[in-house]
Formats: structure tokens, C-alpha cells, sequence
């Protein structure tokens, strides 16, 4: 019975295991359909141009060839008001400042200030590293911008900046902005922002009343997420054809190789920068404790889900507290690789960035992280949110699609990275402020019974000075009784 029961029990394990590693793929295959799809559109395209490289198209022929490309950025451009504005009108009114006090105003504050921090990294290493300096070959569509930023005060652009803040007419910022004291074409993403946030602000205000219209612009933000999350979908066709339409349209294809490396070289190297110094910096400075000995307990979870070693464990109020406004708000990884890319873009076209230009990036870069989160490929769009703010034409967007997928990886290290170790100082910080009030509360209690001490003791001199009795006794005692006396009274009072 053994002989012929072994086999019979082996098939069955191996059945067993060739389903689990079947289904293991499957689940594998379903989350990164998008992912898979993508890259598969990007190398098809690849493919394709240089097939089509060889035919010596002409005009016509080329529109047509590059038309389900060009569908697929004038989606994204489309999209980008309704995202903007209702992403960030219902995330500001989220964000309750009340019943977030003084824990989440650190946060919060910590959040934005990292997110800064990682868009002046994005943009320095731009400049330092320039990945789209001599590539202008790679730009084709030759749309006259080289006397954009001609003789231009630093003090008119800064002016510009404040005119673009506040629009006079919040329909036409919808699709004209102020580069030059004059109205031109291109969406005035900046006075949106403002105009966006300080409004979620006041309908949080509003309490019962505002309720109605947070939940309008709640629901309208999850409907342009499903549209988003549609167009997501079309993205693998219409990346072909981009990427397609790009490599015939260039005379060196070497060229895009090396810039587009260059790009992806920046854009890691700044999230290892942020990632490996100033995150921990910034944790160490806060609580003076080693931040990658916190950070070892979180090798996991950087892969899946939050969670914390038992050495350094967050408390559970904390982690509740800060994710979701870690979610809402910390975008460190994507501000990097989105600042590099609209300094390789402008690079690309031969524009000179100005000083409000640069700070122009740097505020939307940071503004849009509070409404980025949670679309999927959503640094594209952003990436053509910081175009249109600087005056940048969007069609360039198809070189940072194809290599998206690889500087997506490091750029949700990072963000997961930002929001575990911004726990850990939320959690340092509540400590510390437990720890004083429970030392004030100590210092209350022993002043308090100081106080009791010396109110018993001044009443009993008061007796021994004014009792009868007291007196009577001490003139008819002996000096050595009286001393005895005095110290058995003051005893039994202490």
C-alpha cells in the first residue's frame, strides 16, 4: 500500500504547487497589466519606428502616423483643469486645521517643507547635469519659443508671478496666463492652485453649511480619477505611436538614447540624495536617534504596507493619524523626477528658465503633490501641469512617458520612505511633549504639598507661640526635657 500510496501523494503536492505558482502569476500579472502593457507599447513603438524610419514619409503621412500619439496628450491636457482644481479643493478641505492642532500642523508643515526641498534638488541637479542641453534635435516640432525669454527683468518675472497668483478673471486662467505684462495662451495653473486651495480652506470653515459642496467636489474629484484610470488604459496604444512617431521624426536616434539617460540618471540620483541623506538628516536632527537602524525595520513594508519594527515601534495613533496625510500631501519622489523633467523639457526647446520660471516649478511642483496622489501614472500629468504654468508646449511629454515605468520604481521608495520617517518624528515629538506634561504635572503635585508642609508647619510655631498651655509648660520643664519635647512635636507634625 505505501509503495503505491508515494506516488499518488506526490502528484498531488506537485499539482498543488503548480496551481498556487499558476495563481501567484496570475495575481502578479493582473496588478502590473498597466506596467506590462506600457513598456510592451514602448518597445513596439520602438520597433515600429525604426521600420517606418526607412520609408521617407511624407508630411501628411507622418500627422497620420503620429495621430493616436497626439490623442493621447490632448487626454492628458484635458484633464489637467478638472484635476486640479477639484483634487486640491477637496484635499484642502480635508485637511481639518482644527482637529489636526498642533500635531498636524507639524505635518503637515514637514510634508510641504520636504516636498520643497526635493523640488530644489530635482531642479539643481538639472542644471547641473543637463540632460537636454545639445539634444534640441530631439525637439521637431520647431514652434518658434527661442525668443521666449529674450531681455527679461528678474524683477517683471517675479511681478508676473503676483499678476498669474491672482487672476481678474478666474474663466479665462482656465486658458490664458501673463508671461510678459500681457495676456498670452496657456492655462494659468498657478492662480488656479491658489485660487483652489484657499477655497476647499473656507468651505472647511463654512462646517455644516460647506459640508454639501466638499462632497460635490469629493465626487467630482473621484470621477475625474476614473477618467484618468480610463485613460490610463488607452496610454499602451497611444505611447506606440508616440514613441513611433519620435524616432522617425529624429535625425540621431544615439542622441535620444544618451539624453534620456542622462534624464533617468538625474532623477535617481536625486532620490537617492533625498532618499539616503536628507530624509535621515531631517529625522536626526529632530529626535537624535539613527534614522536607517529605523528604517531597517521597514525593508518589508517599503515593498507592501506601513508597518514598524519592534525596536521602533510608531504608536498606532500616530501612524493613523499622519498616512493619510502622508497620502494627501507627501510627494517627495515625484517632485524630483517632475522638476528634472520640466528643466529638461525647457532645455529641450532652448529656453532659458528665469528666476521666477525656476520658483514657479518649485510652487507648483509642491502644490500639486497635495492633490497628486493616488493616480496612476499621475507625474505625467503633473509634469504638464508645471509646463503649462511655465509656458512650456506639452508635446515633449512622450519622451517622459516611454521611461516613466523606470523612474517610477525609486520615486514610491521615497514617498514611502518621506511618510514612515515623518511618523517617526511625529511619534518622537508626542513623546517628548507626554514627557513634559507629565514632569509639570510632578512639579504641580510636589509644589502642592510643599505648600501643605509649610502652612502645618507655620500653624504649629503659631501655637507654640500663642498657646498657654505650651508656655506653662516649657518655663516649669528642664532645658534637656524642653529640647526632647521639641523635636517629638516637630516630628509627629512632619
Amino acid at each position: 500500500i505505501e509503495e503505491n500510496g508515494n506516488p499518488h501523494r506526490i502528484s498531488v503536492s506537485t499539482k498543488s504547487e503548480k496551481n498556487s505558482f499558476k495563481d501567484r502569476f496570475m495575481i502578479f500579472f493582473k496588478r502590473n497589466l498597466l506596467v506590462i502593457l506600457t513598456v510592451s507599447g514602448v518597445l513596439v513603438g520602438v520597433g515600429l519606428g525604426m521600420m517606418v524610419r526607412n520609408m521617407n514619409l511624407s508630411r501628411a503621412q507622418m500627422t497620420y502616423f503620429a495621430f493616436p500619439g497626439e490623442m493621447l496628450l490632448r487626454m492628458l491636457k484635458m484633464i489637467i483643469l478638472p484635476l486640479v482644481v477639484c483634487s486640491l479643493i477637496s484635499g484642502a478641505a480635508s485637511l481639518n486645521t482644527r482637529s489636526l492642532g498642533k500635531l498636524g500642523g507639524i505635518a503637515v508643515s514637514y510634508f510641504l517643507v520636504t516636498t520643497l526641498i526635493a523640488s530644489s534638488i530635482g531642479v539643481a541637479l538639472a542644471f547641473i547635469i543637463k540632460p537636454g542641453v545639445g539634444a534640441g534635435a530631439l525637439n521637431t516640432n520647431n514652434l518658434g519659443l527661442e525668443g521666449v525669454s529674450s531681455n527679461k527683468e528678474t524683477a517683471d518675472s517675479f511681478l508676473d508671478l503676483a499678476r498669474n497668483l491672482f487672476p481678474s478673471n478666474l474663466v479665462a486662467a482656465a486658458f490664458r496666463s501673463v508671461p510678459y505684462g500681457a495676456d498670452a495662451d496657456g492655462m494659468n495653473i498657478l492662480g488656479l492652485v491658489l485660487f483652489a486651495m484657499v477655497f476647499g480652506v473656507a468651505l472647511r470653515k463654512l462646517g455644516a453649511e460647506g459640508e454639501e459642496l466638499i462632497r460635490f467636489f469629493n465626487a467630482f474629484n473621484e470621477a475625474t480619477m476614473v477618467l484618468v484610470s480610463w485613460i490610463m488604459w488607452y496610454v499602451p496604444f497611444g505611447i506606440m505611436f508616440l514613441v513611433g512617431s519620435k524616432i522617425v521624426e529624429m535625425e540621431d536616434v544615439v542622441l535620444l538614447v544618451t539624453s534620456l539617460g542622462k534624464y533617468i540618471f538625474a532623477s535617481i540620483l536625486g532620490h537617492i540624495i533625498h532618499g539616503g541623506i536628507v530624509l535621515p538628516l531631517i529625522y536626526f536632527g529632530f529626535t537624535r536617534e539613527n534614522p536607517f537602524s529605523f528604517l531597517s525595520g521597514l525593508i518589508t513594508p517599503f515593498t507592501t504596507a506601513f508597518a514598524t519594527s519592534p525596536r521602533h515601534c510608531v504608536d498606532k495613533r500616530i501612524s493613523r493619524f499622519i498616512l493619510p496625510i502622508g497620502a494627501t500631501v507627501n510627494m517627495d519622489g515625484a517632485a524630483i523626477f517632475q522638476c528634472v523633467a520640466a528643466v529638461f523639457i525647457a532645455q529641450l526647446n532652448d529656453v532659458e528658465l528665469n528666476v521666477g520660471q525656476i520658483f514657479t516649478i518649485l510652487v507648483t511642483a509642491t502644490a500639486s503633490s497635495v492633490g497628486a496622489a493616488g493616480i496612476p501614472a499621475g507625474g505625467i500629468i503633473t509634469i504638464a501641469i508645471i509646463l503649462e504654468a511655465i509656458g512650456l508646449p506639452t508635446h515633449d511629454l512622450s519622451l517622459m512617458l516611454a521611461v516613466d515605468w523606470i523612474v517610477d520604481r525609486t520615486t514610491t521608495v521615497v514617498n514611502v520612505e518621506g511618510d514612515a520617517l515623518g511618523a517617526g518624528i511625529l511619534h518622537h515629538i508626542n513623546e517628548q511633549e507626554m514627557k513634559k506634561q507629565r514632569q509639570q504635572e510632578q512639579h504641580q503635585e510636589e509644589q502642592e504639598l510643599e505648600e501643605v508642609k509649610v502652612e502645618v508647619v507655620a500653624n504649629v510655631k503659631a501655637e507654640e507661640e500663642t498657646s498657654p498651655l505650651v508656655t506653662r509648660q516649657n518655663q516649669g520643664d528642664s532645658s534637656s526635657r524642653e529640647t526632647l519635647d521639641d523635636k517629638d512635636g516637630v516630628e509627629s507634625v512632619l
